[in-house]
Order: C-alpha cells, then structure tokens, then sequence
C-alpha cells in the first residue's frame, strides 16, 4: 500500500504522489518566537517530526521548511515589555525552542526561515496581489487583501463568504473596504520601536502574518508544492488566507496536500494561562524525561484530539519502560528492517495509512511480547529499529530503567564537562553540536542559562 494521507482541503484520505517524483516539498508553520514553546507547541512539532522522518524512512527525498515568526505585535509587545531589542529577544527564545526540540528528539527541519529575512519576497508578493486587483492600500497606511476579490476563499475551512460575513463581530478596521479583508502590510506606528519597522514603496511598516508563509513557502519550495502542515487551529484564518494570497499571484494552488495536527486540551479543557493550566515544555521536563513527553504524545494519532494531564503521562511512563524492558540486558545488533517480517508489516501499514501511530506502536508491543518469550535478539533489534523511525528506544535500557524512566540526575562533574563541550563547540562555531549538548542536558534536567560573564546551570 503506498503512503496515503489525510487532505484537509478534499477532505478524504488520498496518496502521496509528489509533484517531482521521489522528492516530497513539505512546508509547516512554525512559532511566533516571543515566549518559551509550550506543550501545544510540542505536539505540533513532534507531529510533523513524525511525518518527516517517516517519509524520509519511506525513501523519499524531503525538502523540510518549517518557518520562524520573528516581527508581531505580540513580540513587539514582549520586547518593550523588557526592555530589549527585539532581535534579543527574539535570539533568546530561538535559542531555547531549539533546547526544547532537541530534547524531544525533534529533527531540524531543512530550512528554518526567519520572516525578517524575506520581506523583499513578501513585498513583492503583495505587489503582484495589488496589480491584478487583490490588493488596495487603506487610507490609514495599511495594505490590505481583497478577499471578495478571490473567488475561492473558504474552500480550505468549507466557509462561505455569508457565512463569514454573519459570523462578522468586530467593527470595520479604518480603511477596510470589507470586514473580512486582511492585513498584508502594517504602516508603521509612532510608538513602536524602530526594529519592528522596515522600509518599503508603501511606506515604513512590517509585514502582516499571513503574507510571511506564502513569501517563505515560495520562495523555498516553489510556487506549488506537494504538503503543508500546521495545527488545527491554523486552518482558518492563516491557512485560508495563504491560500487566498498564493493562489491569487501566482494563479495556481500552493500545496497539494494540507494536513492538520489536532489541537490539545489539559485535561480535557482547552489550555489557558488565565486558567492556570498553561504548560511550557521546560515545565513538563521538570517533572517528565522527554522521551516519555515524545511516546505520550506520538501514541495518539496526529489529527486527533490530544488531552493532556500527568495520569496520562504516567501511563506513558510506565508503557516506554514496558517497551525498555524488553530490550534490557540483550546485545542488540544493529540491523536494516526487514519488512517482511509479520510485524514490520504492521508497523509500515499503520505508518502509510495516514501516519497511524497507535497502529505502529501496537505492533512494537507485539513485538516486546515475542522477546520476552523468546529473547530474539533478531526481535530485538527490529523493535529499537522501529522505535527509532518514531524517534524513541535509542536510550541504553539499563540507564532508562535505572532512571526510573525519566527521574534522571546528572553528577555536576558530568554538567561541567558537557558545558566545557560546549563552549568549546560554539567557539568551534559548531552550534549543531552546542545545540545537541544542550538538549541532551535539558532532558537530563539540566537547565542552562547563557549570559555575558558565563553559562550557569540549575536543575530542572
């Protein structure tokens, strides 16, 4: 059976036939960075973390662009808050998202644009909008999109322009010839600092979020490519509106394929800080290793709803240690999947059936079962070759049970060594590598916090 995925703009399940053979083009809204990743931002990136390995597992080629918001009001906001540059700011946070992802075991995608750095692209983007009669300049100094003026808005959402019209709650932005056009450039305001403005035939001003995918998407990918990602939540306005601004200078459709991740809930309630149930990652990797954070999430399939709560969470626990134990004591060897084996079969159908992660990880089960009557070292090392395509079981069993299954402690002659290591690799300018060390220690419960004098470290 060849891979099939979930589209929601034909909403039914459909293969992946790449537009150039062998090579998959896959785009995915990444985060605004102006505070630390929470567990809503880990569930969607360890979802398309999932679908990139495993079409990299599949054989296929990837080109993986998972974008940066870098200028937004809410950065704007956070920078004047503190005090501080945006770019230090936003350093700071980028700094610490790629900490959290690598300790989740996230891959770094092939490209992670940043939007400051493609405001040409967006500019002319909106100027091919504004000559075929898409795009108007508002008489406060906006640039804003004509959504009348595309004949296929709501097609990703299946909303009608009625139906968006009546849904209308909020009163008509000065100069906006309709409620529901868009924002694709920002006129500067007074008070804003003067690193959230750049220079363009508009005016001083930056761009709006919407523009920044489409510009980065194409510019990277191509006017069409083959998949693009991002959460639930993202389907209407974002994703409608890319589409909307795409398709509309380029006159073809961006993606092939739109997958969404479904969205998370903390115990069964939609997480809110005014709620009190707001958790960043660094806050869960206090209490929870973070590969029982990556199983706990990966054994719900992507597109579902996902609850979180720390009895979850334990079940998880103790399911990886369950898997652990199987391989615990046994000199595994290292080997290529034989596909034909009966549970590596179910193991890739489940993955080709729309990225079934329950499915994959029942037969890992199965698979612990038959080593534990057995203790096939065949088994053995099909099963931590398997868990290693969802990105988990690569730990020494022996230290992952010792540990408790993630009550991890590090000596503080280990900490200093791997901070040693890693100064010596940014002085190397190897920050792959720095980025590695600091992830490794993040998951330890190790947490660094660089400053101009040194790097200190608590436990998390």
């Amino acid at each position: 059976m060849s891979l099939r995925i979930y589209n929601t703009l034909t909403r039914a399940v459909q293969p992946l036939v790449p537009i150039e053979p062998g090579h998959v083009r896959m785009y995915v809204c990444g985060i605004t960075i102006y505070d630390l990743c929470h567990v809503g931002h880990a569930r969607m990136m360890v979802a398309f973390d999932l679908i990139y390995r495993w079409l990299q597992a599949s054989g296929y080629r990837v080109t993986y662009v998972r974008n940066i918001t870098d200028i937004d009001d809410k950065i704007i906001r956070r920078a004047l808050e503190r005090q501080i540059p945006i770019r230090q700011l936003t350093h700071e946070m980028v700094d610490a998202m790629h900490a959290d992802l690598g300790a989740l075991g996230v891959l770094r995608p092939t490209h992670e644009p940043r939007a400051t750095e493609y405001v040409p692209q967006m500019l002319a983007m909106i100027g091919k909008l504004e000559d075929k009669g898409l795009a108007y300049r508002a008489s406060n100094g906006d640039v804003n999109y004509s959504v009348r003026g595309f004949a296929g808005y709501g097609k990703l959402s299946g909303k009608s322009l009625d139906d968006l019209r009546a849904g209308e709650r909020v009163a008509v932005d000065d100069g906006k010839q309709d409620p529901l056009d868009f924002v694709l450039w920002k006129a500067a305001k007074v008070e804003e600092p003067a690193d959230a403005k750049f220079t363009s035939s508009y005016g001083a001003g930056r761009p709006g979020w919407h523009i920044e995918c489409s510009a980065m998407a194409c510019a990277l990918l191509g006017e069409q490519f083959d998949l693009h990602g991002g959460g639930a939540d993202l389907q209407f306005p974002h994703h409608e509106n890319e589409i909307a601004q795409s398709e509309g200078a380029n006159g073809k459709p961006p993606a092939t394929i739109w997958a969404h991740n479904g969205l998370l809930n903390v115990d069964h309630v939609k997480m809110s800080k005014s709620l009190g149930n707001f958790f960043t990652i660094q806050d869960v990797l206090k209490r929870y290793d973070a590969e029982t954070l990556r199983y706990f999430m990966l054994r719900t399939h992507y597109r579902s709803p996902f609850n979180f709560s720390d009895a979850n969470l334990d079940d998880a626990r103790i399911a990886l240690k369950r898997l652990y134990t199987a391989l615990d004591g046994l000199d595994v060897p290292d080997i290529d999947v034989d596909w034909t084996h009966p549970q590596a079969g179910a193991f890739r159908a489940a993955m080709d059936d729309d990225f079934n992660t329950p499915g994959a990880i029942a037969a890992l089960f199965e698979l612990a079962s038959e080593i534990n009557r057995s203790g096939s070292l065949t088994d053995a090392a099909l099963l931590k070759k398997l868990g290693g395509l969802l990105g988990f079981l690569q730990q020494t069993p022996r230290d992952y049970l010792q540990a408790g299954g993630g009550s991890i402690g590090l000596d503080e002659s280990v900490i200093a060594e791997k901070i040693t290591a890693r100064a010596a690799a940014k002085a190397a300018r190897d920050f792959a590598g720095a980025d590695q060390i600091r992830a490794e220690l993040l998951a330890a419960g190790v947490v660094l916090q660089d400053s101009p004098t040194g790097t200190t470290w608590t436990r998390a």
